[in-house]
């Protein structure tokens, strides 16, 4: 049973035409392409959307957003263009509208804000949650919004900061870290994950539980869906990548990071799992499951802190960015190995 889960139906997640297998021992790694640096805290998410490809923005502990200008042909990556501020506390996680034109972000100080990405004005301010918002996600066709938060709730709103509905009702007993919408038009879910070592689907139409994801061992803090909805991925204090058949919630394998895992992003053009541990950035070919890749840093954190929090592919699959607890956000470019 464990050989057959292993393999993924060929279904699931299809290949790019260009990625050939005949390719392996040529294959693209990462390579190390510049520093996006402003931040004086945590980078606690860094996103950015098909639409505006020379846009980034990230959050961080300092309680601002940044909005990075992205710089390919110049010497430096990017430059920070406009510095978002309003929230009280740190800033723990932030999403993109796909137009690119608006960003939502959650906070410590128990609220989210939709940012006008052009002025840096906030739009709305969403009001409901009673303590820390932790994530935060744009559903596919931007109308819906969906947080969790320290308070053990997922909430769902409309882009007015309208609270249309709190999901208590089978919901995780601890806080909740992560949140994400299925890409999936036809089969519209919400992903959520938590200090109870739970990976919760829900049900987006109903807000009802659909499966309790079940084998973390430890307080999981990130889950990730494949970029055409049918796996996800998610990890935490175990050190174990978990993936699954988001819509049969079977256990398909695991993959061992070596160390807590504070991040996840499926790559959108390889098939690719990346992880940031409290050491490095793994890189796993999931075809294979063998890591292709390990980014480490020079100079890593003392005192037991972690080095790279929060991870996001370009819409192209070309650039990673890792966002870290130096303030810095790393950037890293496929190149041949």
């Amino acid at each position: 049973i464990l050989a057959q889960a292993a393999r993924i139906p060929s279904t699931h997640f299809s290949l790019p035409p260009h990625f050939s297998l005949e390719s392996k021992a040529t294959m693209s790694a990462l390579n190390f392409a510049g520093t996006l640096s402003g931040h004086r805290g945590w980078v606690t998410a860094v996103t950015g959307t098909y639409e505006q490809s020379n846009l980034v923005v990230s959050s961080s502990r300092d309680k601002t957003l940044m909005i990075w200008e992205l710089t390919p042909d110049a010497e430096e990556v990017g430059y920070a263009r406009k510095a978002l501020t309003g929230h009280g506390q740190a800033v723990s996680s932030v999403v993109l509208s796909s137009d690119g034109q608006f960003a939502l972000s959650g906070s410590w100080d128990k609220t989210m804000r939709l940012w006008d990405l052009n002025t840096g004005a906030t739009v709305r301010t969403f009001n409901k949650h009673t303590s820390d918002v932790n994530c935060v996600a744009f559903s596919g066709d931007n109308r819906q919004i969906v947080s969790g938060s320290r308070d053990k709730t997922l909430r769902l709103w409309n882009t007015l900061a309208e609270c249309k509905y709190t999901i208590s009702e089978d919901s995780h007993t601890d806080w909740i870290s992560s949140v994400v919408f299925s890409p999936s038009a036809k089969n519209p879910l919400i992903v959520s994950s938590g200090w109870d070592k739970l990976v919760k689907v829900w049900n987006l139409n109903t807000c009802k539980l659909r499966t309790n994801l079940v084998g973390h061992t430890g307080v999981v803090y990130t889950t990730t869906v494949s970029p055409d909805g049918s796996l996800c991925s998610s990890g935490g204090k175990d050190g174990v990548a978990m993936l699954w058949d988001v819509n049969d919630g079977k256990h398909l394998y695991s993959l061992d990071a070596g160390g807590t895992i504070n991040a996840l992003a499926f790559s959108p053009k390889n098939y690719w799992l990346v992880a940031a541990t409290d050491v490095s950035i793994k890189v796993w070919d999931l075809e294979n499951k063998e890591v292709l890749d390990e980014l480490t840093t020079q100079n890593p954190p003392k005192n037991g802190i972690p080095w790279c929090v929060s991870l996001c592919w370009s819409a192209d699959g070309n650039t990673l960015f890792a966002g870290c607890t130096d303030g810095n956000v790393y950037v890293y470019q496929i190149g041949e190995s």
